[in-house]
């Protein structure tokens, strides 16, 4: 089994859930009282929120590389990012590293493609939703993602930001997200993507008026996937 190294802590909310899955499913796989070799480095995400404020995106590049390189060195096999936002510099970070990145855009954009989705809906950060990387990404596997207007990505990105990184779940938010799919669904979204790595903590993907696809659970999977492919080659032999 591979060791899978988390860079979290953005929020902590999250990355939490990135531990539970990522254990949920090797013990899923390998039976009996199996866990997930992790290495997790949580980062002060205060740090990173001002980085981001500032648009010192060089600043926060420097950083997560600095602690992707740290868990290769502590033996991680591979590296997730555990949120959405910071693959904005996800390129300078895998440039750093001799190990593979697994990139969140797109293994969530296979996971769409496979369900034969062209048109999704993105609820993300205002820096995702509005910075065009993981647009740019998406389009690189032939999806046409579409965001709220301009008070709904405002609304989204102050959920996440104001509640859901403080653990705050408010069912006024809830209902607020809903309303925000109902009208895209109406605009002619085929899907939603939960792209922030927090809002699973509001929002079930198997309970919403467009099919869901919740990047956490995504990436987490795909994380297990690359840990356990050479036992799973081991244990077919």
């Amino acid at each position: 089994m591979k060791t899978i190294g988390l860079i979290g802590g953005m929020s902590f909310e999250s990355s939490a859930v990135y531990y539970r899955l990522v254990n949920e499913q090797v013990r899923a796989a390998l039976g009996s009282l199996h866990s997930a070799e992790v290495l997790m480095h949580s980062v002060d995400f205060q740090t990173i929120v001002d980085m981001q404020k500032a648009g010192r995106w060089d600043l926060a590049a420097e950083r997560l590389a600095s602690v992707a390189k740290g868990l290769e060195r502590a033996g991680a096999g591979c590296i997730l990012i555990c949120t959405n936002t910071m693959h904005l510099v996800a390129d300078e970070v895998a440039g750093e590293i001799s190990i593979p990145l697994i990139n969140i855009i797109d293994e969530t954009a296979s996971a769409l493609r496979a369900s034969g989705v062209r048109r999704p809906l993105l609820l993300a950060t205002r820096y995702t939703m509005e910075h065009g990387f993981y647009t740019e990404r998406m389009a690189r596997h032939g999806l046409s993602p579409m965001t709220p207007d301009a008070a709904g990505r405002a609304l989204v990105h102050d959920i996440i930001f104001n509640e859901l990184c403080a653990g705050i779940v408010r069912e006024e938010s809830r209902a607020a997200l809903l309303r925000l799919i109902e009208q895209a669904k109406a605009d002619g979204a085929d899907a939603v993507i939960l792209g922030c790595t927090e809002i699973c903590l509001i929002l079930d993907p198997a309970n919403l008026p467009l099919p869901g696809f919740d990047s956490t659970a995504i990436h987490a999977a795909a994380a297990v996937r690359m840990a356990l492919g050479e036992s799973a080659k081991d244990r077919a032999a």
